[in-house]
C-alpha cells in the first residue's frame, strides 16, 4: 500500500498486538537508517542479499503471525441474514492475490477506491445470486483512513446495494474512532481484521494486561472475536482467506538463487553471518519480528538494518540488494506479480 497508508495500517494493528505481546509486534514508526553490529554467535554462512525488481513473501509455515483475516464487523441490530449473506460474498471471493491486486489498483495504478472496487466486482461477478430484500433501508459503511480499508468498504457498498439497501461509505479514521461508532449504530458495517480487532476488544473489555485471545488459528481467533463482539453489540461475517498481517519478503532473484520458499527454508539454508534482516527500529525486540525469526525458526542474522515498518525504505533495501529478508505486509501492492 502507499507509504502513509501502510504506516497507518501498521499503527492500527498496534493496539491489538500490544495485548498479544505487551508491546507492538514488529510494526511501528520508521527508525533511523543504519546498521547494527553483527549479532553475537551468528553462524558462519548465511545468504547475502540479491537485488531484484520483484518481491516474494516467504511462507510462515510455523504460523508465527496472528490470523488477521479480513472480516466484516456489523452492528448487531443491522446484522440481518441478508446483510451478512451479502457481505460474505466479498469474503468468499477475496483471497490473498486478489487483495494484493486491489491494493495495486489504488496504490500503484492510482485508481480511486470506488473505481477499483467496481472493476473488481464486475470481473468477479460479485453481485451474482444476491437477492434484493433491503427495501431501501439506509446503511453506512465506515472505513479507516487508508486505501485498503476504503476499497473494502466500497466492495461492501456494492454488495449491500445489490441486496436492496441505500448505502453510503464514510472514512472515519482509526479504530479508536470508528469502533465506538459501530457499537452505537452510528455506522452499521466496517471492514476489519480478525486478530487485531479481537485483541482491541479484549483490551477494551478486560484490560490491557488481559491474556491474548488471538492466535494463528483463524477459527479460534474468530470464535474469540464473536464472543467479545456479543458483549459489544457486534456481529461478524465469515472471514476471508485474504489477510493483512506482518510478512517477510525476499527478492524473487534471492528466492531463486538460494531455493527458498518458506521461513523454514530460510532457516535451513540462510541462517548465518551473511544474512541481513531489515525492518523497523523496534524489530529486534519484537516477538513477531526478529525475536520470532530467531526463536521460532532458529534463524541467526549477521546484521540488522533499521529501516521502516513495511514501507519504502525496507522495500528499496530489498530490491537494491542491501538486505536479505525484510518486514513487509502480506497484502502490499509491491507483491503483485
Amino acid at each position: 500500500m502507499g507509504n502513509m497508508n501502510r504506516v497507518t495500517r501498521a499503527a492500527l494493528g498496534l493496539v491489538g498486538l500490544m495485548a498479544v505481546a505487551g508491546f507492538a509486534a514488529g510494526c511501528g514508526k520508521a527508525g533511523s537508517s543504519g546498521t547494527q553490529a553483527p549479532a553475537s554467535g551468528a553462524a558462519a554462512g548465511g545468504c547475502a542479499p540479491v537485488a531484484g525488481t520483484q518481491l516474494v513473501v516467504l511462507n510462515d509455515d510455523k504460523h508465527l503471525q496472528n490470523a488477521d483475516n479480513i472480516i466484516a464487523a456489523v452492528n448487531a441490530k443491522a446484522a440481518t441474514p441478508d446483510v451478512v449473506a451479502a457481505l460474505d460474498k466479498v469474503s468468499a471471493t477475496l483471497d490473498a492475490s486478489k487483495l494484493i491486486a486491489l491494493n495495486k489498483a489504488t496504490d500503484v495504478d492510482h485508481k480511486t477506491s470506488p473505481v477499483a472496487a467496481q472493476e473488481f466486482a464486475q470481473s468477479a461477478n460479485l453481485t451474482s445470486g444476491i437477492s434484493s430484500k433491503g427495501a431501501g433501508a439506509k446503511l453506512i459503511v465506515g472505513a479507516a483512513n487508508f486505501s485498503e480499508s476504503q476499497t473494502l468498504a466500497e466492495l461492501y457498498k456494492i454488495v449491500l446495494s445489490a441486496a436492496g439497501y441505500a448505502v453510503t461509505t464514510q472514512t472515519i479514521g482509526d479504530r479508536e474512532l470508528y469502533e465506538p461508532s459501530l457499537e452505537k449504530g452510528e455506522i452499521q458495517v466496517v471492514p476489519e481484521y480478525a486478530a487485531t480487532l479481537a485483541e482491541f476488544l479484549n483490551g477494551k473489555q478486560n484490560g490491557k494486561s488481559a491474556s491474548p485471545v488471538a492466535s494463528s488459528d483463524v477459527d479460534k481467533t474468530v470464535a474469540a472475536l464473536k464472543t467479545l463482539g456479543t458483549k459489544a453489540g457486534l456481529s461478524f461475517g465469515a472471514p476471508a482467506s485474504a489477510t493483512d498481517e506482518n510478512a517477510f519478503a525476499v527478492t524473487k532473484a534471492f528466492a531463486d538463487k538460494y531455493g527458498v520458499t518458506s521461513l523454514s527454508d530460510f532457516a535451513t539454508k540462510c541462517s548465518g553471518k551473511d544474512s541481513i534482516l531489515g525492518g523497523p527500529a523496534e524489530c529486534p525486540k519484537r516477538p513477531f519480528c526478529q525475536q520470532g525469526r530467531e526463536g521460532t525458526y532458529k534463524i541467526t542474522f549477521g546484521q540488522f538494518k533499521s529501516l521502516d515498518a513495511g514501507g519504502p525504505l525496507t522495500k528499496q533495501a530489498l530490491t537494491g540488494g542491501q538486505i536479505s529478508l525484510g518486514l513487509v505486509f502480506s497484502s502490499d501492492a509491491a507483491l503483485a506479480t
